[in-house]
C-alpha cells in the first residue's frame, strides 16, 4: 500500500475528528504482517442515536462509530467484483490473522466492539455484482467497506482556498488544484480540459469590399 493511499485515509478520518493511529510505518517482508491492520481510529465523541449504518459508508455514516479498526486496499485500477475477491484473499485475510486479536486488545483493551471497515477504489457499479461483493465480503466478518472516491470528494470539497494547509502535503496539493480551478467542487472535475474558443463568425463589417 503506498503512503498516498494511507495518507488520504488519514486525512479523511481525521476531517471527521477521528484520533488515528496507525499500524505501523515500516514495510514488513513476510505475509503475516502484511496482512494486519493499518489504522485503528477513535471516535471522541460518537452520536448513540446515530441512524443505521450501512455497508458500503457514506460521510454522513461515521458519526454513529466509536472505534473501528480499517484496512486500506490501494488497488487503485481495480474493481473489487466478486472474481477478484474470490482471488484475492489477503483482501479479508487479516481477519483470521492470529495476530488480529491481540493487535486489537492492545489498542482498544478488552470487551471492545469494533467496526472492522475496508478501504477500496471502489465496488462494481451493477446492482447485482456489487450486491455480490458486498455478501462475499460480510460473511467474511467485514463490517463495512468505505471507498476512494467518498473520501476523496470529501476531502476536495472541504478544502477552502483562502486556508494555508502547510502541515499536510495532500491538503495542501488539493488547496492550489482548487485555486486555479483544476478541481470544481460541484463536479468534482479533475484536470478537466480548457474549452477551446468558438471562431468568430465574420460579420458585415469584417467582409472585404470587392
Amino acid at each position: 500500500m503506498s503512503a498516498v493511499s494511507e495518507t488520504i485515509v488519514r486525512e479523511y478520518f481525521e476531517l471527521h475528528g477521528f484520533f488515528v493511529r496507525q499500524q505501523r510505518k515500516y514495510i514488513s517482508p513476510t505475509r503475516q504482517e502484511e496482512d494486519e491492520i493499518d489504522f485503528y481510529v477513535l471516535n471522541p465523541a460518537p452520536d448513540p442515536k446515530a441512524h443505521a449504518r450501512p455497508f458500503l459508508l457514506g460521510s454522513s455514516d461515521l458519526a454513529g462509530i466509536a472505534r473501528a479498526v480499517v484496512v486500506v486496499k490501494g488497488w487503485h485500477t481495480d474493481t473489487f467484483t466478486p472474481s477478484l475477491l474470490v482471488n484475492a484473499p489477503e483482501v479479508y485475510r487479516f481477519i483470521e490473522s492470529p495476530a488480529f486479536l491481540p493487535s486489537v486488545t492492545r489498542a482498544f483493551g478488552t470487551g471492545t466492539h469494533l467496526v472492522k471497515i475496508l478501504v477500496v477504489p471502489g465496488l462494481p457499479s451493477q446492482d447485482e455484482a456489487r450486491q455480490q461483493s458486498i455478501t462475499f465480503l460480510r460473511e467474511r466478518g467485514l463490517d463495512a467497506v468505505l471507498s476512494f472516491h467518498t473520501m476523496l470528494a470529501e476531502l476536495i470539497q472541504q478544502i477552502e482556498v483562502n486556508r494555508n494547509y502547510q502541515k499536510s502535503d495532500l491538503l495542501q496539493i488539493i488547496r492550489i488544484l482548487k485555486n486555479y480551478d483544476f478541481l470544481k467542487d460541484p463536479q468534482l472535475e479533475l484536470f478537466a480540459p480548457a474549452r477551446r474558443p468558438r471562431p468568430r463568425k465574420p460579420r458585415a463589417a469584417d467582409t472585404p469590399s470587392s
